[in-house]
C-alpha cells in the first residue's frame, strides 16, 4: 500500500499529520539524521579551531560556508542518500561520517581534513548530542509557545469571567459559591509553575568517548585538556555540559524534562474533565460550526469533542512519556542498546502532547458562558448560606453555631425566605444581622473576583 496519511500506521502520522506536522523536521528519521549531520560537522569545526591540532587548520570562509551549507540546504534526497549508505554499512551513525566524506571530498582544503570526521567519537557522543537539540529546539520552538498559548487563553477567560458568580460543587454537591473566573484562575497558576519547570530543566549533552574517560582522545593528543575542549563544544551547541558518563550520557534530564511536561498534561487533563463537566450541566455552551454533525443519528447535539479528544491524547502522551522517564536512565554497565528504539519515540510523545494542547485550545475557542444557568443554580442553593451565618453566630458567641445550623439545613433545600426568618430568630447585633440578610449566594464569593483579575 502506497504510503499516505490514509495508510499511516500510527495516527500522528495519519489521522493528526496537520497537526503534529511542525515536528516532523525535528523529531523525523531525517530530523535524527540532519541533527547527526550538524553535530559530526560542528566536531569538525571545533578540532580545526584548535591551534593545538595543527594537522587540520582553521577553515577558509569558502570551506566555512560550505560547511554550513550541507546543514542549511540538507534536504530529504540526502537523507535518502545517507540511509542508501546505512544499507550497506548496517550502521546509522558511520553512514552520516560517510556521506559527509563523500560531500566534502570535491573540495581539496575540506577532503584533507576528512581523517578527522568523527575523530575519537563513539556513535553515541554523536546521538546524545542530536536527540538533545532535538528536545531543545522542540521545547523553544513549539512547545514552550502552545504552553504559553494555552495559559494566555485561560488567564483572558479567567479575567473576563472574574465577577461572574458560580455555585461550586465540592464533592459533586452544591458548596459555597465562587467565581468561574477564580476557577480558571487556579488552572493558570497551576500550569504556569508547571511551565516554568519545564523550561528550566537543563538539557545535558556529553562528548567524551568511548566509556567516558576520552581515551583514544588522549593517545593521539595527550597534551590537549580535552575534558575543557568538549565541555566548550558542547556549550556552544546550546546544551550543559555533563562530564560524568559511561559511554552513554545517563538521560536523566530526559526523564526530569518529561516528568515536568507530564504534570503539565495532567493539569491539562483535569482542566478538560472539569470543562466537560460544566458543560454537561449546563454552565457552558459550545458554539456549533456550520456543517459539523455530532451525533449520526441525534441531529441536536454538540459534543464535547475536543476536550475529549485532548484528553484520550493527554493519557497517550503521559503513558509514552512515563515509560521513557522509567526506561531511558537505566542501562546495563557501560551501555546496552535498549534506549536506541526508544529514543525514537522522542516525538510520538512531543506529538500527543501538541495534538492534545490544540484540541483544547479549539475547545476554549467554542465556549459560551450560560449566565441563566449559572443564576439559576446560585438561586436554588440558599442552604449555602448556612457557612457564613454560622461562622458570623461563632463570632459573638452564639452556642452550638455549626449544630444549629446543621440541624437547619443538612440535606434540605433552604430558599431565601426560610433562611431570613432563621436569622431573624438569632440573638445578634442589628449590624450584623443585617449583614447576613443582605448576603445572597452570588455575592457571597470573597475575593474571588480579585484573586481572578490578579492573575
Amino acid at each position: 500500500m502506497e504510503p499516505t496519511a490514509l495508510s499511516a500506521l500510527s495516527p500522528v502520522d495519519g489521522r493528526y499529520a496537520r497537526q503534529s506536522e511542525p515536528l516532523v523536521e525535528i523529531f523525523s528519521e531525517y530530523g535524527l539524521i540532519r541533527y547527526r549531520l550538524l553535530v559530526e560537522i560542528r566536531w569538525l569545526q571545533s578540532l580545526a579551531r584548535n591551534p593545538e591540532i595543527p594537522e587540520v587548520a582553521d577553515f577558509s570562509h569558502g570551506a566555512g560556508q560550505r560547511l554550513e551549507s550541507l546543514i542549511e540546504d540538507f534536504s530529504q534526497s540526502d537523507a535518502e542518500a545517507v540511509k542508501a549508505i546505512e544499507a550497506r554499512t548496517n550502521h546509522d551513525v558511520k553512514a552520516v561520517e560517510y556521506f559527509l566524506r563523500q560531500a566534502i571530498a570535491a573540495e581539496p582544503e575540506l577532503k584533507s581534513a576528512s581523517s578527522f570526521l568523527h575523530f575519537a567519537c563513539t556513535s553515541e557522543d554523536i546521538n546524545n548530542l542530536a536527540y538533545a537539540l532535538m528536545l531543545a529546539h522542540s521545547r523553544e520552538q513549539l512547545l514552550l509557545p502552545l504552553m504559553d498559548e494555552l495559559i494566555s487563553r485561560l488567564r483572558e477567560l479567567a479575567r473576563a469571567h472574574a465577577s461572574l458568580a458560580m455555585l461550586a460543587h465540592t464533592h459533586g454537591q452544591s458548596a459555597t459559591p465562587t467565581t468561574l473566573g477564580k476557577e480558571l484562575a487556579v488552572f493558570v497558576s497551576r500550569l504556569a509553575r508547571q511551565r516554568e519547570q519545564f523550561a528550566q530543566v537543563a538539557i545535558l549533552g556529553k562528548f567524551n568517548g568511548a566509556v567516558g574517560n576520552y581515551n583514544a582522545h588522549l593517545a593521539a593528543y595527550p597534551e590537549i585538556d580535552w575534558r575543557a575542549h568538549s565541555e566548550q563544544f558542547v556549550v556552544d551547541l546550546g546544551l550543559e555540559f555533563n562530564a560524568y558518563t559511561t559511554q552513554i550520557e545517563a538521560h536523566d534530564y530526559i526523564a526530569e524534562l518529561f516528568h515536568a511536561q507530564s504534570r503539565f498534561n495532567t493539569i491539562v487533563l483535569d482542566l478538560c474533565r472539569d470543562l466537560w463537566a460544566y458543560i454537561a450541566i449546563g454552565y457552558f455552551r459550545q458554539k456549533p460550526v456550520a456543517g459539523e454533525v455530532g451525533s449520526s443519528t441525534m441531529p441536536h447535539k454538540v459534543n464535547p469533542i475536543d476536550f475529549e479528544n485532548a484528553e484520550g491524547n493527554l493519557g497517550l502522551a503521559n503513558a509514552l512519556m512515563n515509560h521513557l522517564s522509567s526506561k531511558l536512565p537505566v542501562s546495563r554497565w557501560q551501555r546496552d542498546l535498549s534506549d536506541s528504539t526508544v529514543l525514537r519515540n522522542l516525538g510520538v510523545a512531543a506529538a500527543h502532547s501538541v495534538i492534545a494542547w490544540r484540541s483544547t485550545l479549539k475547545g476554549l475557542s467554542k465556549l459560551e458562558v450560560n449566565r441563566q444557568r449559572l443564576e439559576e443554580d446560585l438561586d436554588n442553593a440558599w442552604e449555602v448560606l448556612a457557612e457564613p451565618i454560622q461562622t458570623v453566630m461563632r463570632r459573638y458567641g452564639l452556642a452550638d453555631a455549626y449544630e444549629q445550623l446543621k440541624d437547619f439545613s443538612r440535606g434540605r433545600k433552604i430558599d431565601a425566605r426560610a433562611l431570613h426568618e432563621f436569622i431573624e430568630s438569632l440573638e445578634l447585633p442589628a449590624p450584623a444581622r443585617r449583614q447576613l440578610q443582605a448576603l445572597t449566594p452570588a455575592t457571597y464569593t470573597g475575593i474571588a473576583e480579585k484573586l481572578a483579575n490578579d492573575i
